[in-house]
């Protein structure tokens, strides 16, 4: 749900083209002023683990896994406000990144590199075989900005102050079978993936299969509208939130280069902001694994048979282990078929284990589920006692009708009681639109570079931009078809954009670039009890202003963080 149109998310891709401006390579003889262990703080612990696991929450505040699609970052003449999704006013802290030595750059480019490596900001590299299968072989620096981008104070705590009520929203909303299945009922007819998820949730209605304890590990994706000043949600994410482990990981990086060459850029590593999404989101899921009450129960991970993001994974499930002493399994959905059971008293095995917590990193897109096999795993774990994250509600809830739904008016007072946190959600809501509303089918088709069109898909590259818009409208429309109800209509929003640093496979790229900012959020309830309702951190996600689409699993986007302004 929410407001935009395909989030920026990370590629494993190590295929680019070069950036149309400079592009910085290290020295060889390059010399690092850079120390190993570069924060003062780290001198309490032994390892970088116990540093993430242990890394304090911001003072001011008490969250789509990688698709197997893979693009690539384009090139050429930068265009002005082509992409509808980023975070506005984005615009380099402090001084102007072309007064930058470029004998700087290059030192922070290898000084950052080799943090990186010590540090785990890493992810499979793609042209190695067993990368997406066998940890430690091939890997390559997660893509990332070199520097933080700077956001507004007053919109980051918005957006999190935001956070509770969204998760607070996504649980009723989950509540209420009728309005997902009726929302949804004519996506079911033209969308055969939405389909199969409702026929789930329809079983689960019918043996009224009650969730007593309810997960939500969510992220709520924004930009800043340039023309408007607003801060607009561009969706809620449900299920796979990615980047929790690596994100954590790459405001540390951030905060380290600042401290050691933040006099010489007028920059103050004090201005990034906590974060400590990994710590959090374990701790919720460790949470949830008390609550279930068997301590030989495992957390279980579902994941693809491919997953070059597999680090970010695991170190969550790192955290667990180290600082709460719960196990984790990973399973993809066709093992859990064939390895899957179901007792009598509802608990599920999985090679004989009994399962307290299912965390979906994957079952968001039609490709994880090439046969029957996943299916079968699908509604076995959901028949199942087990907590899901996301639950089969849960996920519908995030889908993007239903996110069009809420936009309505007066349907978010069916779900909030408060006036104020319904002003405030609906403030973040950007114009939303069924493709049964003629009038503005029309307009759209008039003006296609004022919409995006999307589908009930996750994980970015699936949206419709620019002429493709009218193009597809018209396509529709004369051929009178259902399948409009596939798709939702949205505003297109404009953020600023301004000089970034991007580093993708060593090299180190200088363009115009946009970003947006995602807010983690947990919320964990037992029956009448919410034992947590929280924002978990941030992930920051920077792109080449030129690409419509957004993206790291994509290959569009960089890993980021933030610097307040």
């Amino acid at each position: 749900m929410g407001a935009g149109y395909s989030s920026l998310c990370l590629s494993t891709s190590t295929h680019h083209h070069s950036f149309p401006l400079t592009a910085f390579h290290c020295k060889k003889k390059s010399k690092s002023n850079f120390p190993f262990n570069p924060i003062c703080k780290d001198r309490s612990f032994n390892n970088p683990l116990q540093r993430i696991a242990y890394f304090p929450q911001p003072i001011r505040f008490s969250g789509c896994d990688l698709p197997s699609k893979v693009g690539t970052l384009k090139c050429g003449k930068v265009r002005k406000m082509e992409s509808q999704e980023g975070v506005a006013a984005i615009t380099n802290p402090t001084r102007d990144l072309e007064t930058v030595d470029e004998d700087l750059v290059q030192q922070m480019v290898y000084d950052a590199l080799v943090w990186s490596s010590l540090h785990g900001l890493v992810v499979g590299d793609k042209n190695v075989q067993r990368s997406g299968r066998t940890p430690g072989v091939g890997m390559v620096h997660a893509p990332f900005a070199l520097l933080p981008l700077s956001f507004p104070e007053s919109y980051y705590s918005q957006a999190c102050e935001l956070a509770p009520i969204f998760n607070e929203l996504v649980d009723r909303v989950s509540l209420d079978g009728n309005f997902l299945q009726d929302s949804l009922t004519r996506t079911k007819k033209v969308d055969a993936f939405t389909s199969r998820l409702l026929d789930i949730h329809s079983k689960m209605l019918e043996i009224n299969k009650k969730e007593d304890i309810r997960l939500g590990l969510h992220r709520s994706d924004y930009m800043l509208d340039e023309h408007t000043k607003l801060l607009l949600q561009i969706e809620l994410n449900t299920i796979s939130c990615s980047f929790p482990g690596l994100g954590t990981i790459v405001s540390e990086l951030h905060r380290s280069l600042l401290i050691h060459y933040g006099e010489q850029l007028g920059l103050d590593s004090k201005k990034i902001p906590g974060n400590s999404s990994v710590s959090r989101f374990a701790e919720a899921m460790a949470k949830a694994w008390t609550e279930y009450n068997n301590p030989r129960a495992v957390v279980m991970v579902v994941a693809q048979s491919e997953e070059r993001n597999m680090y970010d994974q695991h170190w969550l499930c790192s955290v667990l282990k180290e600082k709460y002493n719960v196990t984790t399994i990973r399973k993809t959905l066709a093992e859990i078929d064939m390895q899957g059971e179901l007792l009598p008293d509802g608990t599920l095995l999985v090679g004989g284990q009994a399962v307290s917590v299912v965390y979906f990193r994957a079952g968001y897109a039609p490709s994880d589920y090439p046969s029957e096999s996943e299916w079968r795993a699908r509604l076995l774990m959901e028949q199942s006692s087990a907590i899901k994250c996301p639950s089969i509600s849960y996920h519908l809830a995030g889908t993007k009708k239903i996110q069009q739904e809420l936009a309505k008016p007066n349907v978010l007072e069916r779900f909030l009681d408060n006036k104020e946190d319904i002003a405030k959600v609906r403030k973040c809501f950007a114009g939303l639109w069924s493709l049964d509303d003629s009038e503005i089918v029309g307009k759209a088709i008039e003006r296609p570079e004022l919409y995006v069109m999307k589908p009930q898909r996750e994980g970015g590259g699936n949206n419709i931009y620019g002429e493709d818009v009218r193009e597809t409208l018209l396509r529709l429309k004369k051929e009178g078809s259902e399948e409009d109800a596939a798709y939702i209509l949205m505003q297109r929003i404009f953020p600023s954009e301004s000089l970034a640093y991007l580093m993708r496979d060593g090299v180190c790229h200088k363009d115009q670039a946009i970003s947006e900012l995602g807010i983690y959020g947990a919320y964990l309830r037992s029956k009448d009890k919410v034992i947590m309702n929280e924002q978990c951190g941030y992930l920051m996600r920077t792109k080449i202003s030129s690409s419509n689409e957004g993206g790291v699993a994509a290959g569009f986007a960089v890993l980021d963080s933030i610097y307040l302004t």
